[in-house]
């Protein structure tokens, strides 16, 4: 693997060859750290897998394992959701947290599915985004993990670990996600974007990314890192200085 020398501390690197040249080393290397990858939902088909990323929504994937398998116990096809009584839905996803809009979404998408694709979640993305509750990023979860179809879904960690290796500036997901479908080969996509989340929720995490161990160091500009250092120092000091003014106050009492 080639090894580009950069300065630790610096926000940008100018040393650092182009992202098309680094990707290659930055794919290797997450495949040597993540080798074996799979969606973390738990699910036996489209629907539930379906069902499960809408769930998943500002909620861990731990969480939605412990409320999915009541769940799907009690509501096995397109057409029990779509037909479920909406409060019975609610209180079954409720510790997902936004438990209303989900279960609203939930029982819409199913309607759709029932009434547009004979209560089978459709294989393509221009159908997927159809659904109600169903955007890009879930879609594309869909297709890679339930049709072995190629697909880059962009989250929070996707998107963040893209811009700080200097894959790409965008913060939209759209843009981030065509910017990687041009530098990873196509049948990479879904491994690809499910182990920078597992690097994103392991290592690189959003306000004190762990640089000193991380295996991509030497390929990345760590690009906001610098700032984000510098943010917690102000706020500790921020801190720190309201207990300085009291110490001080007790001393100058004392005497």
């Amino acid at each position: 693997m080639t090894t580009y020398h950069i300065d630790m501390e610096t926000d940008a690197a100018p040393k650092l060859p182009p992202a098309r040249e680094r990707i290659g080393p930055i794919r290797v290397a997450l495949k040597q750290l993540y080798p074996e990858v799979a969606i973390a939902l738990e699910h036996k088909n489209s629907l539930e897998l379906l069902v499960a990323t809408i769930l998943s929504a500002q909620c861990t994937d731990a969480r939605v394992n412990t409320v999915t398998p009541a769940l799907f116990a009690r509501f096995a096809t397109a057409t029990d959701f779509a037909t479920c009584d909406i409060k019975e839905l609610q209180k079954l996803v409720k510790s997902t947290g936004f438990y209303k809009n989900k279960a609203k979404h939930i029982r819409a998408c199913c309607v759709a599915i029932v009434e547009r694709f004979g209560g089978e979640v459709p294989g393509n993305l221009d159908d997927l985004v159809t659904l109600p509750g169903v955007g890009r990023k879930t879609a594309n979860v869909i297709l890679g993990d339930a049709f072995a179809t190629p697909g880059i879904p962009v989250d929070t960690h996707v998107g963040r670990l893209s811009r700080r290796l200097g894959l790409t500036r965008h913060r939209d997901p759209v843009k981030v996600e065509r910017v990687l479908m041009e530098l990873v080969p196509q049948e990479e996509w879904t491994k690809f974007s499910h182990r920078l989340i597992l690097h994103g929720r392991k290592v690189c995490y959003a306000r004190k990314p762990r640089c000193e161990k991380c295996a991509l160091a030497t390929m990345c500009p760590k690009v906001g890192v610098k700032g984000l250092a510098a943010k917690r120092k102000r706020k500790k000091k921020k801190e720190e200085s309201p207990q300085r003014t009291q110490r001080a106050e007790r001393k100058k009492e004392s005497k």
